[in-house]
């Protein structure tokens, strides 16, 4: 699949590594504004542009074509495509940007809150997209692993209480002080080939389907 190329660390200085086939979904019902966004997207090197087919939408072409970025170009704001754009970013997160040719600052809000990576105002001539594809790409790449930090920490944080639990739980049933339970836990682990808190985690379910049977 076209998407491990967001899985790639950053360049040197924080630059955005576009080389290899970068796979461009281009979504835009105006057929000469395509056409004049499609020659500029054939400026990034290997760029392999595919554009939405007319009549679908653009959650079934994002499944389709698996692309690593999708362009949307709107004509004008159009608030109900950001429903389709919602869908996107919670079943196949990639980096969204947008072209509008107007300014609204309240569809720029909500077409941030649905998953856009890169909100712009254009004239039909466009920019130089290069840059702007390059920045929203980072821009997803921070926002993904920022969300995998905070996931890690909040897994690694339930774990911690899932052992304190546990050792309490082994100090009252067991008559054991804290190192002790903490040893026993650990020699439990390592005689079923488990991390601790995989232990400590079945043993607060087995106690609570215990419990619950009561």
């Amino acid at each position: 699949m076209a998407s491990h190329l967001l899985d790639r660390p950053a360049g040197r200085r924080g630059t955005v590594d576009l080389s290899g086939h970068l796979k461009v979904l281009l979504a835009d019902c105006d057929a000469e504004r395509a056409t004049v966004l499609e020659r500029r997207l054939r400026e990034i090197t290997d760029a392999v542009i595919v554009r939405a087919p007319a009549g679908g939408t653009l959650l079934d072409a994002v499944s389709a074509e698996a692309p690593d970025v999708i362009i949307v170009d709107m004509a004008r704001p159009d608030r109900d495509a950001l429903d389709d754009l919602r869908r996107v970013s919670i079943d196949n997160p990639r980096p969204i940007i947008m072209f509008v040719d107007r300014d609204d600052r309240g569809f720029m809000e909500d077409a941030i809150a649905a998953g856009v990576s890169s909100y712009n105002v254009v004239n039909a001539a466009f920019p130089d997209v290069k840059p702007i594809v390059m920045a929203a790409v980072a821009i997803f790449r921070k926002h993904r692993q920022v969300e995998a930090d905070l996931h890690q920490a909040r897994a690694t944080l339930l774990e911690r209480q899932n052992i304190d639990r546990a050792k309490a739980m082994l100090m009252k049933q067991r008559k054991l002080d804290e190192p002790q339970a903490y040893r026993w836990l650990r020699r439990k682990a390592m005689n079923e080939s488990k991390r601790i808190a995989t232990v400590a985690a079945e043993l607060l379910a087995a106690a609570n389907q215990e419990g619950s049977g009561q």
